[in-house]
């Protein structure tokens, strides 16, 4: 009995396991989906405990599958638990879950990359942005397939405060295979640093917080498994579009081996292309032997600050595509008739 004055904690009645609702619904993982179980309790345990204090709070959950993760929010007394899954071959097994805990599930079958996260909570949850987080949670253990697209499009949705984040600094907790999650939180200087790790820490404080080995999931896949944390910051260390900023941060690490002169030039026309490149670069105070994955924040910040004014005196320059350019050259070649075969240009060759 509890104690008085407090709220007994919720506990989910005795259920079948996650392996025996795996046999009930004959359920499969399946690979083209790049699907796997997380069977022991203990590790969804130790997941949704990344997340932090969920008593009480509205969480969302993405690609539940048979359910593990699932239980262990529901264990943690949230408030309303929101399930967003794909695969319509789950959703007797999430609906057996959302039985147990009446009032306190419910099921979305559809596709999180299109679903309107905008309208998925309560009015009264939102924060203003400088404000703590809101007591809004995202958790899921994502398909490989999904995980790098979808992040890209949370943190588009971070930087224009829109989507789940247009109730405040909601914060999120993922899995990813562990070399993305390595790329998530590399430093300057490792060799995992890439566009991501830029697009990432730039916007939010970035945790990667266990690794999970491969053969704790049903199938095991071939690597380890990274949960990672998310935290939106109040102010992105580079306060610029969130388009301008991933376009230099693209062509940057374009030519990942190369120093970021080479990569820095594809953001320019070939006519004055070096003069344009020597002027960002100069301006950015930026050394132009310096491999992509050895800039800082600080350095990156400096040159999409540079590249701004540039677009803003010259409007042209932000809508050039330089995989356009190289495509218009290669149609002009081939128009000349010509017995031998143009060979491919080192750039083609490394695009």
């Amino acid at each position: 009995m509890a104690a008085p004055g407090r709220v007994a904690a919720f506990r989910l009645p005795p259920l079948p396991t996650i392996g025996e609702i795996i046999k009930l619904f004959r359920l499969k993982a399946q690979r083209q989906l790049s699907q796997n179980f997380l069977l022991d309790l203990r590790l969804t345990d130790k997941i949704v405990k990344q997340a932090g204090e969920l008593k009480n709070a509205h969480v969302c959950e993405v690609g539940p599958g048979p359910g593990g993760i699932t239980r262990s929010i529901l264990s943690a007394g949230v408030e309303q638990l929101l399930l967003i899954e794909k695969d319509a071959r789950f959703i007797p097994g999430l609906q057996m879950l959302s039985e147990a805990a009446p009032g306190k599930v419910r099921i979305v079958h559809g596709d999180i990359l299109t679903y309107k996260m905008e309208k998925a909570f309560p009015k009264h949850l939102k924060k203003d942005w400088e404000d703590e987080p809101p007591d809004i949670h995202i958790i899921g253990n994502l398909p490989f397939s999904v995980s790098t697209p979808l992040i890209i499009k949370w943190l588009e949705n971070v930087s224009k405060k829109d989507g789940p984040f247009s109730y405040g600094r909601t914060q999120m907790t993922l899995t990813f295979q562990k070399e993305v999650g390595e790329r998530l939180t590399a430093n300057p200087g490792g060799k995992q640093r890439s566009r991501l790790s830029i697009m990432a820490q730039h916007l939010c404080s970035v945790e990667n917080c266990f690794v999970i080995p491969g053969q704790a999931f049903v199938p095991k896949p071939e690597v380890d498994v990274a949960v990672v944390h998310f935290t939106p910051l109040v102010q992105p260390k580079i306060q610029q579009p969130f388009e301008l900023v991933e376009k230099v941060v693209r062509s940057v690490f374009q030519f990942r081996r190369k120093y970021c002169f080479r990569g820095l030039e594809t953001l320019f026309p070939e006519s004055g292309r070096l003069k344009r490149t020597e002027q960002l670069m100069m301006t950015a105070n930026v050394d132009p032997t310096l491999r992509p994955f050895q800039l800082s924040m600080s350095q990156f910040r400096n040159l999409c600050n540079t590249y701004r004014k540039m677009c803003d005196e010259d409007p042209s320059l932000f809508v050039f595509n330089y995989r356009e350019e190289l495509k218009q050259k290669k149609k002009k070649r081939n128009l000349l008739k010509s017995t031998s075969q143009p060979e491919q240009t080192e750039e083609e060759d490394q695009l």
